[in-house]
């Protein structure tokens, strides 16, 4: 088998509801950009994956790995990784056209590809994960009906000027529910989007104080307090705690970061994400990595649903893997079925709060093709001339 065209289409659904996520303040965001990208192969089979990023990610994909994808076998996979490697030192990180490697693969198996990985588990506890900044009651309103539609852990985030004006939101949920959910807080210290007025910086000190509160209530862990970089900070924080956890790590790229932050003890729970941080195999070395010093990972999987399904075959899949985040902001444009509004069905937890694995080869990626097609605004393809096997690149701006 060989990759003998790729095609990639940016996306741009609309969000039917308004969405002002908590990363980004004063903004409210009017739809889901994606790219879908479209691998095909010379026994018919196509490998599917997305890029959680627009038109940039859709040229540098036709510019600086297509051309050296095209031609070759999809299960080489360890040589073409490096190809995504060194496209990020020319354009945005495109870690997940390895997403398309795989599902080529398990296609070619009649196997889902969690099961090619080794199958630890065929379902995964998920957290929910909500976006927004919302007053202490109506988020409590918000957990009470989360609760009863069956999630068992949520996630809240801390974005007010002083961080302690914070903290009654998670006081409220508690005094509603008890330990009934289990409660984790995004500070999305880490990196801010460029341009954006009014982040707040928080500060070792202040992280330790908020921290220290947290742990008080009962808080499961506190994402991302500090830059992503801070090593000595992080590791003070965390050996500073006593059952609060520390996680992070969804800005970071490539194994040497990720190394690096389990070799410095910055983490408890590292979160890097298939569609940003590496490639999806590759990051089974960062689990193994962290399975070694004790430290779990639960990916990040803010993006799409070609993602979310990725990252779901890949928590399946390693030992070290206690759950799994599921973004799903109640009464908002940014509803689980908004962002998997690409695929036929919304994915959706079962009575145990788990998120079920398909059972499909590949990556079980069923796609509402209407709908991509109805919103798709570019369209670039590569592939290969069936007399010569020179390149042949086409585009179309706009659909």
């Amino acid at each position: 088998m060989i990759i003998t065209a790729i095609r990639t289409r940016v996306v741009e659904f609309p969000l039917a509801r308004s969405f002002q996520p908590a990363w980004a303040r004063g903004r409210n965001q009017p739809s889901l950009v994606m790219v879908l990208i479209e691998m095909q192969s010379d026994t018919g089979l196509v490998g599917i994956g997305a890029a959680h990023a627009g038109l940039e990610a859709a040229i540098s994909i036709e510019r600086f790995v297509a051309p050296y994808y095209l031609g070759r076998d999809p299960a080489q996979v360890e040589q073409l990784a490096s190809v995504m490697r060194d496209a990020e030192i020319l354009g945005p990180p495109l870690y997940c056209m390895e997403i398309p490697l795989w599902d080529l693969l398990g296609k070619a198996a009649a196997m889902p590809v969690f099961r090619l990985w080794g199958a630890c588990r065929d379902r995964v506890p998920v957290y929910c994960a909500t976006a927004e900044v919302r007053e202490p009651a109506v988020r409590a309103d918000d957990v009470e009906r989360l609760v009863a539609a069956g999630y068992r852990a949520v996630k809240l985030r801390f974005h007010a000027d002083d961080p302690k004006d914070d903290v009654p939101v998670v006081e409220a949920v508690r005094a509603r529910l008890g330990k009934v959910v289990d409660v984790i807080v995004d500070a999305n210290q880490a990196g801010v989007e460029p341009g954006l007025d009014g982040h707040r910086v928080w500060g070792r000190r202040r992280a330790a104080e908020i921290g220290a509160e947290l742990e008080r209530m009962g808080v499961l862990w506190l994402e991302e307090p500090l830059p992503r970089h801070d090593h000595d900070g992080l590791r003070r924080l965390r050996e500073s705690l006593d059952t609060l956890k520390i996680a992070g790590g969804e800005d970071n790229h490539g194994l040497h970061e990720f190394r690096l932050l389990v070799d410095r003890g910055c983490y408890d729970i590292l979160q890097p994400d298939a569609l940003l941080s590496e490639g999806v195999f590759q990051m089974r070395k960062v689990a193994a990595v962290a399975e070694a010093a004790r430290v779990e990972i639960v990916p990040h999987t803010w993006g799409n649903g070609i993602g979310m399904l990725a990252n779901l075959h890949l928590a399946a899949a390693v030992p070290n893997c206690p759950q799994i985040e599921f973004p799903h902001e109640p009464d908002s444009g940014f509803t689980a079925a908004a962002r998997d509004q690409m695929l036929v069905r919304p994915l959706s937890i079962d009575a145990d709060g788990c998120l079920p694995l398909p059972d499909l080869p590949g990556f079980g990626f069923e796609l509402d093709e209407e709908r991509i097609e109805r919103y798709t605004t570019h369209t670039f393809e590569t592939s290969l001339s069936s007399s010569d096997e020179r390149l042949v690149s086409a585009r179309h701006p706009v659909n």
